[in-house]
This record gives structure tokens, sequence and C-alpha cells, in this order.
């Protein structure tokens, strides 16, 4: 699992502080209580272990199915300049990472994807939430898609 897309010199302003986190707050909720859908695209739950802290992270995702039944998340960012922390502590603890989806919650294995794969996993994804076009337009860093299977 080679998790290697540094950050970029130039793109958006990264989400967060408290507006961020309510927003997240109540999309996590929306994803236990009714399997979540928020602006116009399916989520889910990941679950990963902060590379600093030890401590668990909670944070809903846009998932894309992918064509072996797993999913494909993408760390955009709104196209920030850096990679969000989920993807940081994915690569710091991938062997730590799960997924709640439909009242369940399970490990899961996450590799990113590169070349030929990456391509076709953002063709897919951009012809399914045309907005992530607009994300890649923002910042120099090639953004990260991430397949996530479940575990077992």
């Amino acid at each position: 699992m080679s998790f290697s897309h540094p950050s970029g010199t130039r793109g958006g302003a990264m989400p967060r502080g408290p507006v961020m986190r309510l927003v997240n707050k109540l999309a996590t909720r929306r994803v236990r209580r009714t399997g979540g859908q928020a602006m116009g695209m399916d989520l889910l739950v990941l679950h990963t272990v902060g590379r600093k802290s030890g401590e668990e992270r909670t944070t809903p995702v846009a998932r894309f199915s992918a064509p072996d039944g797993g999913w494909y998340v993408v760390a955009s960012a709104n196209g920030a300049v850096e990679n969000p922390a989920w993807y940081l502590n994915m690569a710091a603890h991938p062997d730590r990472v799960s997924v709640e989806l439909d009242g369940q919650r399970f490990p899961v294995d996450a590799e990113e994807l590169h070349g030929d794969e990456r391509a076709a996993a953002w063709d897919l994804i951009t012809r399914e939430v045309p907005r992530f076009t607009k994300y890649e337009e923002k910042t120099d860093r090639l953004i990260p898609v991430v397949r996530l299977r479940r575990r077992g």
C-alpha cells in the first residue's frame, strides 16, 4: 500500500473550523441513520487513527462504487494545497482503517491508486459528481484516490 501524494503549492481553502466540525457531525449522524446521502453524494463514515494523537477519528466522506465491489474515496479537501487529515492518518496507519455503512462497521484494506488505475477511477468519479473536476482545477497536487475493500 503506497500512500505517496505530496502537498501542492497552490489550492483552495482547507475546510476546517467549528462550522466544518458541525457539518461533519450532522453528516455522520445522517449516514448512521439512513445509509447516508448528502449534497448529492453517497457517503460512508471513515474511521482512522490519528497519526500524531493515536486517537480514533471519524470522517464522513463521499463514496463511489468500485467495479470490484469496494469503494473509492477521494482526498480532495475542496482542492486545498494539502491533503486532508484522514488521508494522512490512513497513510500512517493503513492497517487500522474501518468503515461504517448500512448500519455496520467493518475493517477495510485501503490502497491508493496510481497511474492508469487512478485515471480510470477518477474518470468514473468525475462523471458521477462533476464538481470534483473543480477541486482538481484549484490545486496543483494530484488528488489522491483510495480504494477501500472490505477485509476478510
